[in-house]
């Protein structure tokens, strides 16, 4: 049955489109027709007005009653991402927003990703974005000069990795140009010269950042307790003790290895870790060799993940059941996944962006990444909340939070082999190598942000001790160690926000259980369909 729509959904529909004015690439990002081609306005007056919108909206929340269980739901998502949409602006932090990950360097870049190139008319939207990237660019310029002229720069660290993607995409052979290439033969010449535009933009973006804001660029890669715990609060949805959270850290570090070392000695008897991930590695029925295998594993791992999962531990509706996987354009290691459009035309996709030069693919390490991509984790969890429009308002289907979204996908591999689908050693001892990594890098975040103690006593953390530490705790491509090594250094919080997210899934699931019985079917799908509140909201909402 369809729900009536509210005041407070109309407050909530309102500020979806006030996000859509203000930042006009949530068109391509829900599939909606629209402001083609236009960027957000990100200099400091740009952020300022997202801050005056907030506020605004924020002032109407509060006059506006909620009338049954999903407005209050509505109400406690709007004050709380309101609310720290002025905190952020206020901090300022959004004059040093740039990391080698998730800052507007990538961002400006990474939505081609995304925007329809099936007509000529899609073709002249590319190439009216492509001139529209120099506009950007300036902007978000004039946002890091404003850094400098506030004494708020990121991090020597960062600005010498961004650096260097910012050249690759300035080249003659960048990404920009690739794409101008397979464009209509008619359109070429105009998509060509407006991907020259966007190079030209981004060599200009690495002349400044080479010889303007690397001089002013702070040495330390620690952002501090104030600026650490804001962080923390905003990918979390909620605020945790970050002493504690420390302390568990290295706790739950210590419990990885230990659980790794028993399923190691299945796979080589008497055997270490490396024994067994070298036998892995050996074994050429684990092994695939190039992208396009690589893209029908996925595909087929997601396709018999879903069809297993559907009418058993949960209930999948139709329109979830297109999942593709697909190889990445870029190529920078990550693998990451995009939600379906709102009408679910352009489907959910998981992306693998494979580094140059790689060629093989172990299956007994990807198998859980697979599971925390697609079916049950991102995919599912987004899916479930783009799907429910006869219940919730549109800015409640595409709400996002790091500690809910990733902590469901990690929670989703374990429950993956809590249900059976990594009985096998090699396959759970991908999954447990994941979940190594994600404790480590809840320790060395916190430890570096914050400068506490290191584990061994050695001193407080800084941030040349990152690489070391999580070589010991990552067993992967050297290049990927040393990536992520560098996205925990300037993307504070975020990283933990997947283990700490996962620890509470787990705790609710296990209050929930206390107090409803055993049925995870109901209580998944009675999660899900908040949609991506904050786990603060979640627990509130599921347990009152």
């Amino acid at each position: 049955m369809e729900r009536e729509p509210t005041p407070l959904d109309r407050v909530a529909e309102d500020w979806l489109e006030t996000l859509l004015e203000l930042q006009p690439e949530w068109h391509v990002e829900l599939g909606r027709p629209g402001r083609e081609g236009e960027y957000a306005d990100h200099s400091p007056d740009g952020h300022a007005a997202l801050a005056d919108a907030a506020r605004s909206t924020l002032q109407t929340v509060a006059a506006t009653d909620a009338v049954d269980e999903v407005d209050r739901v509505t109400r406690l998502e709007l004050e709380r991402t309101l609310g720290l949409a002025i905190e952020q602006f206020e901090s300022g932090e959004w004059r040093r927003d740039l990391n080698v990950i998730a800052s507007p360097a990538q961002g400006l870049r990474e939505i081609f990703d995304l925007v329809p190139t099936e007509t000529a008319e899609d073709w002249s939207h590319v190439a009216r974005r492509l001139r529209n990237v120099p506009a950007a660019v300036d902007g978000y310029v004039a946002s890091l000069t404003d850094g400098i002229d506030h004494d708020q720069t990121p991090a020597i660290r960062q600005v010498r990795e961004v650096l260097e993607q910012v050249r690759e995409l300035a080249g003659p052979e960048s990404f920009f140009a690739t794409l101008a290439g397979q464009g209509p033969d008619a359109q070429r010449d105009d998509l060509s010269a407006a991907a020259a535009d966007a190079a030209a933009a981004y060599a200009r973006l690495g002349e400044f950042l080479a010889h303007t804001l690397a001089p002013a660029a702070r040495e330390q890669d620690a952002v501090g307790r104030e600026a650490y715990a804001l962080a923390s609060r905003s990918f979390v949805g909620l605020e945790v003790d970050l002493d504690e959270t420390y302390a568990w850290g290295v706790e739950e570090l210590h419990r990885m290895v230990e659980e790794q070392e028993q399923v190691a000695r299945e796979i080589v008897p008497g055997g270490s870790i490396a024994d067994a991930i070298a036998a892995l590695d050996a074994d050429p029925t684990r092994t695939l060799h190039g992208t396009d295998a690589l893209q029908a594993w996925m595909q087929e791992t997601s396709d018999a993940a879903l069809t297993a999962l559907d009418g058993t531990h949960f209930d999948i509706a139709e329109p979830l059941h297109r999942l593709e996987c697909r190889i990445a354009p870029t190529q920078n290691g990550g693998i990451y996944y995009t939600p379906p459009s709102e009408d679910f035309a352009r489907a959910g996709r998981m992306w693998w962006s494979v580094p140059p030069g790689v060629t093989e693919f172990g299956t007994w390490r990807e198998r859980t990444t697979v599971y925390h991509e697609g079916v049950p984790g991102h995919h599912l969890q987004c899916g479930v909340a783009v799907a429910a429009a006869a219940t919730l308002n549109g800015w409640r289907r595409i709400s996002w939070n790091s500690g809910h979204g990733e902590g469901w996908a990690l929670y989703a591999e374990r429950l993956m082999a809590d249900l059976g689908f990594l009985d096998d050693p090699g396959d759970r001892l991908g999954m447990l190598d994941a979940q190594r990594q994600r404790a480590a890098r809840v320790v060395v975040d916190i430890g570096v942000h914050l400068g506490l103690p290191k584990p061994d006593g050695s001193g407080p953390w800084r941030g040349d001790d990152v690489l070391p530490f999580m070589r010991q705790h990552m067993h992967m491509d050297e290049g990927f160690v040393q990536f992520e090594s560098n996205r925990y250094l300037g993307w504070a919080g975020q990283a933990p926000s997947y283990k700490i997210g996962e620890r509470e899934w787990t705790r609710l699931r296990d209050d929930w259980v206390r107090v409803n019985g055993s049925d995870l079917r109901r209580f998944h799908a009675d999660a899900l369909a908040l949609g991506g509140v904050g786990l603060g909201t979640l627990r509130h909402t599921l347990l009152s």
